[in-house]
């Protein structure tokens, strides 16, 4: 009898460890959810916090640190026929949206030109590349996934 009611007793305490994990683990999706509030979930774009460059200058709408999975926004402002850099490849799409301007694409050995509103596509592994090809500053958004830096 003794027995019985030692095992129903490790039976009652395991059931009641196991239940307040199990009611313990929406916590860590509420901390998570805590993480974003509304004061660093709204970025107001502000020349003070932009990151020069030699053609113009970039400001991080979602910075590659902000979410877990790498998903970053960035505005590039480029100078009248110039380039941030050179058509290049990588791992990751990446996709650029005109919010000003006239750019030059460059995909895979075509280019095409393009204005505001124009979205441009480039998929993993493409050699790809931007350029201001007018004569006023291009403004574009890079929406891409970095890896993951430990």
């Amino acid at each position: 009898m003794i027995k019985l009611k030692l095992t129903l007793a490790v039976l009652l305490v395991l059931s009641l460890a196991k239940f307040s994990v199990a009611q313990a683990q929406p916590k860590v999706a509420q901390t998570k959810a805590e993480k974003f509030t509304i004061e660093n979930c709204i970025n107001t774009f502000s020349m003070d916090k932009t990151v020069n460059t030699p053609t113009g200058y970039q400001y991080w709408f979602v910075p590659q640190n902000f979410l877990d999975d790498g998903q970053t926004v960035k505005m590039s402002v480029v100078g009248p026929n110039e380039a941030m850099h050179p058509p290049h490849k990588h791992a990751g799409d990446e996709i650029f949206f005109i919010l000003d301007g006239t750019a030059k694409f460059f995909l895979n050995g075509k280019t095409t030109t393009g204005g505001a509103y124009t979205s441009f596509y480039c998929p993993e592994g493409s050699e790809h590349g931007i350029s201001n090809a007018g004569n006023k500053e291009l403004k574009y958004l890079v929406i891409r996934k970095y890896p993951k830096t430990e």
